[in-house]
């Protein structure tokens, strides 16, 4: 008896031992824990001081479920609304719950004494598995998360670039159904930014030749005057022929002719030249202008006094813009391309196509243009010809007395010729660049070693400044060869 009670003690001991082996080696090695059933296994709730159990948070995908493994025998379930999630019993300590819709809801298990067991709070999202992945393999260097809100969603992290968050949002709008239920919080990392520059050359030249006879007869025979007179009229430039270029003869005393002999050649060349510089950030417009208003007059205002009579009139004038102008909206599409919104012009004041009206004989005059409006894609550092014109007009125009200006020699004494020729050749270079910021030591200014003339030099070598780069004066930042700037006395 004595040697059963010792093998006794000693199988009971042992099987202690046992037991708080397999307990340390649980609680020290959670490998050895069970494995997860389904999408994860949730692990009892622990008890709170006064013996209730704690509501414990879980979320839950729609069609979706997890494994609830409690202490005690189940005697009763209680779910809030079946609508969003469902507990299903399948043994004495073990149930499953599944997610049937977006909602929130909480389940409840009692023992047989009518105890709490474990409470869940249970909230039903959408399954976002699949976006994650669509994320990931559509934007792989973005870092981006996504959580479900309600019936929508929220997108969270951060993307390198706009088009990146951008195409985010599109892919969970895809998912939600709508893109009002997309929350896109997504921040950009270091937003680029964009200059851009814009050359606008221009080179019109034009070729006048006005070629004229005008006679002047006065014929008497006894008591009959007869008097002729022949003007042929310039139509086919809107410029008036310089008046001083004509050369009269007489012929005769008492029936005397006159001829007038009207030419004029003319050739002139117009350069225009504007290159305006704009910088922004990628995705955010930038506008530059640089000109002036001129006025129009649009009518006269006049006040009436108490007895109905008209009293002080004012002119009335509206203003026209004119000048070099560039807007442009740049979005950096991957590293070193830019897709680019750009609109340029380059306008000034001119007398052709004037108009003269009014009791004083104002003048109007008109504005030529040069307006450009795109949108293209160029890499950084790229030109691109946006626009090109090469325009070449000749104009000719004869006008004569009828029958006589036909002659063949003498018809040249009864007709005007008119020519004109005018050529135009413009080009719009776009050139976009990812710029970042600089030190100021590292930028010159266009006033960079300039200098007032001194009083002997005004006075008598007529000079209003001194020479960019004279030694022992202000020097640019850059060295420079030969002369440099726009004043080069």
């Amino acid at each position: 008896m004595k040697g059963g009670a010792t093998q006794r003690t000693m199988r009971a001991f042992m099987v202690r031992a046992l037991s708080f082996s397999a307990v340390a080696a649980l609680t020290l090695n959670p490998a050895l824990t069970p494995v997860v059933a389904s999408d994860y296994r949730a692990a009892p709730a622990p008890a709170s001081a006064e013996g209730q159990m704690n509501a414990r948070f879980l979320a839950l995908g729609v069609g979706k479920s997890i494994v609830i493994d409690l202490p005690r025998d189940i005697k009763d379930v209680l779910v809030a609304d079946p609508k969003i999630a469902n507990a299903v019993v399948r043994s004495a300590q073990r149930a499953y719950i599944i997610g049937a819709t977006v909602g929130q809801t909480n389940i409840v298990f009692f023992d047989a004494a009518g105890q709490q067991i474990a409470a869940y709070d249970i909230a039903v999202k959408r399954d976002l598995n699949g976006v994650r992945a669509a994320l990931r393999a559509s934007l792989p260097n973005a870092d981006i998360q996504i959580e479900g809100v309600a019936d929508g969603v929220m997108l969270t992290g951060s993307a390198a670039s706009p088009i990146e968050a951008q195409q985010a949002g599109e892919i969970a709008a895809r998912l939600v159904g709508s893109a009002e239920k997309v929350v896109n919080s997504i921040t950009v990392r270091g937003r680029d930014q964009v200059m851009l520059k814009v050359t606008v050359a221009e080179v019109s030249r034009s070729l006048i030749k006005q070629l004229g006879i005008d006679l002047t007869a006065n014929l008497n025979y006894g008591t009959a005057v007869v008097k002729f007179a022949n003007t042929n009229p310039f139509t086919a430039n809107s410029a008036a022929l310089v008046p001083t270029n004509a050369i009269t003869t007489s012929f005769g005393a008492a029936p005397s002719v006159s001829a007038t002999i009207r030419a004029m050649e003319s050739a002139g060349v117009v350069r225009t030249l504007a290159e305006p510089n704009l910088t922004a950030i990628s995705g955010e417009s930038a506008t530059f202008i640089s000109g002036g208003e001129f006025p129009i007059p649009t009518g006269v205002t006049c006040q009436t006094t108490t007895g109905g009579a008209i009293g002080q009139c004012v002119q009335t004038v509206s203003f026209k813009k004119f000048g070099i102008s560039l807007n442009f909206t740049p979005v950096v599409l991957t590293e070193g391309r830019i897709s680019l919104r750009v609109m340029t012009e380059v306008s000034e004041v001119s007398t052709e196509n004037s108009l003269t009206g009014g009791a004083g004989g104002t003048t109007i005059p008109s504005i030529k243009t040069r307006r450009a409006e795109t949108t293209l894609e160029i890499p950084s550092g790229g030109s691109m010809a946006m626009a090109g014109l090469i325009q070449d007009q000749t104009k000719q125009a004869i006008n004569g007395l009828p029958g006589l200006g036909s002659l063949p020699v003498l018809g040249t004494l009864f007709r005007s010729r008119d020519f004109v020729n005018n050529q135009t050749e413009m080009m719009v270079l776009v050139t976009p660049y990812i710029v970042r910021a600089v030190a100021q030591k590292d930028l010159s200014r266009p006033d960079d070693g300039f200098a007032n003339a001194s009083d002997p030099q005004a006075d008598l070598l007529g000079s209003i400044n001194r020479v960019y780069g004279v030694p022992g004066r202000t020097e640019p930042a850059r060295n420079y060869r030969g002369t440099y700037g726009f004043i080069t006395d």
